[in-house]
């Protein structure tokens, strides 16, 4: 089938939410990922992989079952709540470590935190729900289940505003509880942490009562409050309380009395989003507080020390902790920038950078060939990286071009040496590659004009008519690399200024990122048909259109019928085809509605029709895509997931193509290569290659039963990326297969009988078979674009030539695909190599090379097996005859040909290494040569096949000798005593007793233990 491959990158990872390890085996680890999904790693972290990619991906909480290891838990829907975190979609169990999950429970709860099991009855499981950051719920609160999560009791509810953020269950007496709970909210322009709902609990009778915790905590309002207890020391409960005094808090009676603790910036950083303290499990004085960096107390907390980074640094932004119960000096660290881990109690970090879940926003693409990609990060940065490369997509292989939360990132099309990126609140930079330099290119208020509102994702926009445009409340234009702007429009916002109050915003603390500026410009468009008709979204609801550049606008709201008034534009996609046809997705979730809402106007936005997507439960939406050859195929990027439609937007489905439901925020299509390239929050950078046959899905061939599709022209070589090279550690992102693909769609699966698949060049000759696949929908295979391989003699070892043939000339070839009595034909296009540098003259000359070694090797068998039968004929008279005349005939006759074999084979019996080269080996050793390269051969190897050649000859004319003279006398004397003579196969018999191999073979070079580790897993 048609799949998408990860190029990464994890040289940056993105956020790591949850982790946690089987105690008595910490070499089984569970990695949650704020967008990314769960990953499992059973070596340790030397390798991880995904184990939730058919569900929700972004993780709250982790716990496993310690009695019963297999039962793992896990809640989605992260908890740190900033502006851009995504969803879940409930509470999910597995009791087979990961293999196979099943929703247990609390689907409207949005946000899980945490999942705390009784140690002493695993039946007995408490969650934390903080519920929806974006609107009230009666949903929130702490749950328990004493049926393993049949059935659950809400246990602990303040009101639709406060959730539970914390649960923790004592170990040693179960049933003491401590829970914390939070008043929160946001808006799309304000964040409130903290109220009269947050407070800190305890119960002592498994949550069937409650007692408030007050004793020397803060009197004012609390926000989120994190809460650990010393393993060891169970009395020992420290809290993080966020308050207008933000501090540290040390229990050691339970929670009856607080004693206020040392502080640092870590402790009070952004309480909200760093919400982890941990305890070590025999030392109750040794606490962690990971935030902003790693803070380290060895006295309770009255005093800190930050992780020392001279043996690794360690990216900012902590979100998940964990401390080997049986090893303390065992931690593992997760970040904004991936997972950690240290042997030593924090002193020493190891990046673990394998996990590829970085979270992008944006993706472009240049005219490269291999083209890059070009992206910005959640606070991880710009980058860039080709979309193939020797070996695999590599994390050395990304560069770094911005910094901060890393939103755009377009390069110049008239100088690939530039680069525009762009960070959070419109922070843009024009970037010359070459010298590393960086100029601040962001437009600036001219004299008397106020503040630029600059959205936290504020558009850096290249259009088809090489200008660049960046959006604040106001829409700017620049013709000269942003060296100058034009601002080219009054405010497109509605401006409304209870909306632009962020100096405010944060609750009981302030914070104030710039993530809550409001009432700014959200995505701009241009026509690629009329460069002056410019579209602008914006995130307070309008949606603008100008005709002439720029010089005047037209609100289109009041056209808008089926959504909110308020709904943020996030793309608009004005028609390759039609000027007057434009699409947009508007996204309503920063005021509690997760519909999928994406439109289409046919008459330049006089009208707007609501495309068929509210059913798909796919989440909001961040990007429509119409393809650049089918103007019926859309792609709409949604919250959870992809999704395609072949007729316009009236139908849609889910593309689940190694696509897990991962937030995907932008989509392009590489004209050139026809490949569909994802931006996804969560999971790197996503490649359909080549999705021409997806644009050929029609009605009439999706109830056909069986559809050969074209794909895009094949280049025959032998490879110039190969596979992804397995790394020491690392991630390594796969090429794309650079095999002719065969695509064909069946519209049911092939259960009964069999389905072939058969190549033949112009003149109908069979090329051979490949193995076909039988999935309904989509099929893909891969042809090497080999004609069958050569015959080769027969030794005590493989010979690698008979494995694979070599390349066939360009040209059109024909697929006849075989489904019971029906036959179904299409063709293959296989072009010349582009990238070659050889001459014509040259490729002929390797043409000719290849022929010669060709024809030597099934020469070569022909004769050995002359040789073999022979003797095996002359074998079976000895074993049987009573003349000892005849018989001593026949064993110097049999020498004489067993001396000739040697020198054509080795005979050495062994696995080992024996060193032993005969005509066999050498001719093996340069058909590899010969064939695995595509220009002309060296002068060595022309020589060396007359050398070979030579040798061969040689061999063939002392076996004539003794077949013309030695044979004819024993043939005497078997007439003599009655025998049948013996003969000398014949080429027509050799060819029907020897059948050649299909041509299925991998596209890989045998001969070259390098290039072997290249085979690609097509």
């Amino acid at each position: 089938m048609m799949e998408a491959r990860n190029i990464g990158p994890a040289v940056m990872g993105g956020r790591i939410t949850a982790i946690d390890a089987v105690a008595k085996d910490p070499r089984i680890m569970y990695v949650g990922s704020a967008g990314g999904g769960i990953w499992k790693s059973t070596t340790g972290g030397t390798l991880f992989k995904p184990i939730f990619d058919k569900y929700c991906q972004s993780i709250g909480a982790i716990t496993i079952d310690q009695n019963n290891p297999d039962v793992i838990w896990c809640g989605t829907g992260e908890s740190n709540m900033r502006n851009t975190v995504s969803i879940g979609t409930g509470l999910y169990k597995s009791n087979d470590g990961g293999d196979n999950w099943e929703k247990v429970g609390l689907d409207s709860s949005e946000h899980i935190s945490h999942v705390a099991i009784n140690p002493k009855n695993s039946n007995e499981v408490y969650v934390a729900v903080p519920g929806p950051l974006w609107s009230n719920s009666k949903n929130r609160g702490l749950y328990k289940t004493v049926d393993g999560g049949k059935t659950w009791d809400k246990i602990l509810y303040i009101d639709e505003k406060t959730g539970v953020a914390e649960v923790l269950v004592n170990p040693k007496e179960p049933n003491i509880i401590y829970a914390s709970t939070w008043e929160f909210r946001r808006t799309p322009y304000s964040f409130s942490s903290g109220g009269k709902g947050s407070a800190v609990y305890k119960s002592i009778d498994g949550g069937k009562s409650w007692k408030k915790l007050s004793n020397g905590l803060p009197t004012t309002d609390f926000g989120r409050v994190a809460l650990a207890l010393a393993p060891s020391q169970p009395d020992n409960l420290f809290a993080i309380v966020e308050a207008k005094k933000t501090s540290l808090y040390l229990s050691t009676n339970g929670g009856d009395s607080w004693t206020e603790q040392g502080s640092n910036n870590n402790v009070e950083g952004r309480p909200f989003y760093f919400s982890v303290i941990a305890v070590d499990p025999t030392n109750p004085m040794r606490v962690y507080r990971p935030a902003w960096s790693l803070s380290i107390s060895d006295d309770g907390g009255r005093s800190f020390k930050d992780a020392s980074q001279e043996g690794g640094w360690i990216h900012s932004d902590h979100h998940a902790f964990w401390i080997d119960p049986n090893n303390p000096s065992h931690l593992m660290l997760g970040t904004d920038g991936g997972i950690y881990m240290s042997m030593d109690k924090g002193n020493n970090w190891l990046f673990l950078n394998n996990i590829p879940v970085s979270m992008f926003y944006h993706v472009t693409m240049d005219n490269a060939s291999p083209y890059n990609v070009y992206g910005g990060l959640q606070d991880n940065g710009s980058w860039l990286a080709p979309s193939q490369c020797i070996g695999g997509i590599k994390n050395g292989d990304w560069i770094n071009i911005g910094g901060g939360d890393g939103f755009w990132a377009c390069p110049d099309p008239n100088d690939n040496n530039i680069v525009y990126s762009e960070y959070q609140g419109g922070h843009a930079s024009r970037v010359n590659r070459k010298l590393n330099e960086y100029q601040d290119i962001q437009p600036q208020p001219l004299k008397g004009e106020p503040k630029l509102r600059f959205n936290w994702n504020t558009p850096l926009y290249y259009s088809p008519s090489k200008k660049l445009y960046m959006g604040a409340q106001y829409l700017y234009q620049s013709t000269n690399q942003g060296r100058t702007w034009a601002r080219i429009s009054p405010d497109l916002t509605t401006n409304d200024s209870l909306k632009q109050k962020q100096e405010e915003s944060g609750g009981v603390t302030t914070d104030n990122s710039s993530a809550e500026n409001h009432c700014t410009i959200f995505t701009v468009a241009e026509s690629p048909l009329d460069e002056n008709m410019i579209w602008v979204g914006t995130d307070d609801g309008n949606l603008q259109l100008s005709n002439d550049g720029g010089k005047t606008w037209t609100k289109l709201n009041k056209n808008i019928k089926d959504i909110p008034t308020q709904t943020w534009v996030t793309s608009i996609e004005p028609s390759k085809y039609d000027k007057n046809i434009v699409y947009a997705t508007f996204d309503n979730h920063w005021y509690g509605d997760m519909n999928t809402y994406c439109m289409k106007s046919t008459d330049m936005g006089k009208s707007w029709k609501l495309l068929n997507t509210i059913e798909l439960h796919a989440g909001f939406a961040h990007k429509i895509k119409e393809d650049i050859v089918n103007p019926n195929l859309l792609f709409l990027g949604c919250e959870f997931g992809l999704y395609v439609s072949i007729n316009g937007g009236n139908n849609w489905a889910n593309m689940n193509a190694k696509i897990p439901p991962v937030a995907i925020r932008d989509i392009q299509i590489n004209a050139k290569t026809n490949d569909l390239v994802l931006a996804t929050h969560g999971r790197g950078v996503m490649v359909v290659d080549d999705i021409s046959p997806i644009r050929q899905l029609t009605p009439e061939v999706l109830d056909a039963d069986v559809t050969i599709l074209t794909s895009r022209p094949t280049p025959v070589s032998n490879g110039h990326w190969g596979g992804a090279f397995p790394s020491a550690g690392g991630f390594v992102g796969p090429n794309s297969s650079e095999e002719c693909p065969i695509i064909y769609y069946l519209k049911d699966r092939v259960t009964t009988g069999d389905l072939k698949v058969e190549i033949f060049d112009k003149d109908g000759v069979s090329l051979g078979t490949v193995p076909a696949t039988k999935r309904k929908g989509i099929n893909r295979i891969n042809w090497s674009m080999r004609m069958k391989p050569p015959r080769v003699a027969r030794g005590v070892r493989i010979d690698g030539s008979g494995f694979f043939g070599p390349l066939v000339e360009p040209g059109i070839y024909t697929i006849k695909l075989t489904k019971g009595d029906k036959t179904y034909t299409g063709t293959l296009t296989l072009i010349k190599d582009p990238l070659t540098q050889h001459t014509d003259e040259e490729i002929a000359l390797h043409q000719k090379a290849t022929k010669d070694v060709f024809d030597m090797t099934e020469d070569l068998a022909f004769f050995n097996q002359q040789l073999a039968n022979m003797m095996d004929s002359v074998k079976l008279i000895i074993n049987t005859t009573k003349n000892t005349s005849l018989k001593k005939s026949l064993e110097d006759y049999s020498s004489k040909l067993e001396k000739i074999r040697k020198e054509l084979i080795a005979t050495k019996e062994g696995q080992s290494i024996t060193g032993e080269e005969r005509i066999r080996e050498k001719l093996s050793e340069l058909y590899g040569s010969v064939v695995g390269y595509d220009g002309r051969p060296t002068d060595s190897q022309l020589d060396r096949i007359k050398g070979l050649d030579y040798e061969l000859k040689k061999q063939k004319d002392i076996a004539d000798g003794i077949w013309k003279n030695d044979l004819s006398k024993i043939n005497s004397q078997l007439i003599k005593s009655n025998q049948s003579q013996l003969t000398i196969l014949t080429k027509a018999d050799f060819d029907k007793m020897t059948i050649t191999n299909t041509n299925n073979s991998n596209h890989i070079n045998y001969f070259f233990p390098y290039l072997r580790t290249f085979m690609d897993k097509d």
